[in-house]
């Protein structure tokens, strides 16, 4: 406690040697040629911000513009060319976002279904020949050398790419920046703050999620994309790294936190965007979650920027229809289809929609505590080096391998349905729904189904349609609690990870085995109440409700779930909101960035 009052102190006679300084400064030596928005980046005193029991280095940026006389005059004075290429460099800048963007996911999606999916091959081959200790050999392998990857690339080369990355981006466009908060001085020459830090390490930042999704983690792509369009944004704003900057004259506009903070903004809606081809959702998780600051003008260039990006990965998706993917498939922009079925239901299924809310929102809020335990233990072990940042990734990933494979073996086999297609059931390859893995002829796994494939195809067989007996309540709870544990201790480790995924997962397991529960008395499908299940998960923990509900939308191409969408989402934040923040602002008190709601 002394310690801490003496570097207290300390900071406190810095800061008025300084400002003594500050008057005895000729204040005419200023020329009126400085650009009078520029703000030095470098923190010259490290002024503390004590936030709960953590000391944190912090400075606030300038949003708000001084309109005085003198900025009234400066711009009366420009001509109108200045004004016009003023606003051309905005939208050019928006369109470059959302190209760039929307090109590094495409490249971030071909790699990961090409990997996993070969991977997942001859995991499937051993399998058949009933090799199956060889069949482990080679998967635990396998995602212990992509692991490794991702997580050296994030302990030796680039601290800042570990993580989603939403709540940096959300502290700083809530004005909160933060040069020194990563320690990464080392690898760069000057600090920048903490967009420009994550910036300069977006190429490790797109081969860490490569890495990291492709080794079968328990996590999504969802907020590296997030992070690497916001990266994208703030290099195209500031013209480039310090190194390689690009002195264009027409960039002098930019030379603003306001204007770069709305470029980030773009830049964060169409990393949402890219990742689950959802437009309108993008601009509305900016204009919810991350960003305060907001105007008209704004939100027509993030729909701008998003809009890009969806155009961009049509044009991939119709490409890679004719085979020159590899194994990326042949699927279009909705991602979990679950139109071809007739949503009905009456005034008797408010009771299990509003009970999904309920869950949702106490399941939430356990997450979000059980989670800040878990980053608190985490913490302890990553400030020991970071050769335990290593042990502590590759001990995840040895431990996901293990359940991942071994928890199918738990489980009888089913029997085909007799009305399903002879090709469908059971299927042999890296997806499907009738996973058939140490089956006999005829029958199929259904725990293999949801574990021995990527994230985003167990999504899709948890959310099957019409396909009301296949899965076992018991193997839905096996998925359940394995993706909880799953969910508490990979979050954290040093790799690019997402939560919007793995909560999906949680979510959707837990909604379709109530929907089995509630099956005699209610007329909605099993897959809906998966849906619902996946929304009301991430309400309870991201407390979000508008965004998320267009989300689901646009992946679900499914506009009868509206309403009962509506009713889970209110009632599962509202709920959660009883107990802890969301699991975002738990993140930014962890790591000192202060409230930014």
């Amino acid at each position: 406690m002394e310690d801490f009052n003496k570097l207290v102190e300390a900071e406190a006679a810095n800061i008025q040697r300084q400002g003594e300084d500050e008057e005895e400064r000729d204040p005419e030596s200023n020329t009126l040629h400085q650009p009078l928005l520029k703000r030095n980046r470098t923190l010259s005193s490290s002024p503390l911000a004590i936030i709960g029991a953590k000391v944190s280095h912090i400075e606030s940026l300038d949003y708000e513009i001084n309109e005085n006389d003198l900025f009234k005059q400066d711009w009366r004075s420009r001509s109108k060319t200045e004004v016009l290429q003023y606003i051309f460099l905005k939208w050019l800048l928006a369109f470059l976002v959302g190209l760039l963007t929307g090109l590094i996911a495409t490249l971030i999606n071909l790699a990961v279904e090409n990997i996993a999916g070969y991977k997942l091959l001859a995991v499937v081959n051993y399998i058949e020949q009933k090799r199956y200790l060889m069949g482990f050999i080679y998967m635990a392998g396998a995602n212990f050398l992509l692991t490794l990857v991702a997580a050296v690339l994030c302990v030796c080369f680039a601290p800042t790419a570990a993580g989603p990355g939403i709540p940096e981006i959300k502290a700083y466009l809530n004005g909160v920046d933060t040069p020194n908060m990563f320690g990464a001085t080392t690898l760069i020459v000057k600090d920048l703050g903490i967009l420009s830090k994550l910036l300069q390490f977006r190429e490790r930042q797109i081969i860490g999620s490569i890495g990291a999704v492709s080794a079968g983690l328990d996590l999504g792509k969802e907020g590296p994309l997030v992070h690497i369009g916001s990266c994208i944004a703030s290099l195209l704003g500031q013209g480039g790294p310090d190194n390689y900057r690009i002195r264009w004259r027409w960039l002098r506009y930019f030379n603003n936190d306001r204007d770069r903070r709305d470029l980030i903004t773009c830049g964060s809606s169409s990393g949402v965007c890219a990742a689950f081809r959802s437009p309108v959702g993008g601009v509305l998780f900016a204009l919810e979650e991350v960003a305060t600051w907001w105007r008209s003008a704004l939100l027509w260039r993030t729909f701008f920027s998003t809009a890009v990006v969806v155009v961009v990965l049509r044009a991939f998706m119709e490409y890679c229809k004719s085979g020159n993917c590899g194994l990326f498939g042949k699927g279009g922009l909705i991602m979990f289809d679950v139109s071809g079925v007739s949503v009905r239901y009456h005034a008797e299924d408010i009771i299990p929609v509003a009970v999904i809310g309920v869950l949702g929102g106490v399941l939430g809020s356990l997450y979000n505590h059980f989670l800040h335990k878990v980053l608190k233990v985490y913490n302890i072990i990553n400030e020991k080096g970071k050769l335990h940042k290593l042990l502590l990734s590759l001990s995840v990933s040895i431990f996901t391998s293990i359940c991942m494979y071994g928890l199918p073996f738990l489980v009888k086999c089913r029997p085909c349905d007799a009305s399903s297609l002879e090709s469908s059931c059971p299927t042999t390859g890296r997806a499907g729904n009738f996973k058939q893995f140490n089956c006999p002829k005829g029958y199929y796994n259904d725990l293999a189904t949801l574990l021995i494939t990527t994230n985003d195809n167990a999504v899709r067989n948890i959310f099957s349609i019409n396909t009301p007996t296949e899965f076992h309540i018991f193997s839905l709870t096996i998925f359940f609690a394995l993706y909880c544990i799953l969910g508490l201790i990979t979050f954290g480790i040093a790799v690019p990870s997402g939560l919007f995924l793995p909560i999906i997962l949680m979510g959707s397991a837990y909604g379709r085995m109530l929907g089995i529960a509630m099956g005699p008395y209610t007329k909605i499908d099993q897959g809906l109440y998966a849906v619902l299940g996946a929304a009301s998960l991430m309400a309870g923990s991201m407390r979000m409700t508008v965004s998320l509900c267009v989300i689901f939308l646009e992946l679900t191409n499914n506009l009868l779930l509206l309403p009962i969408t509506m009713i889970v989402l209110l009632i599962a934040k509202t709920v959660g909101d009883c107990f802890n923040p969301s699991i975002y602002d738990i993140i930014l008190e962890l790591k000192g960035l202060g409230c930014t709601s």
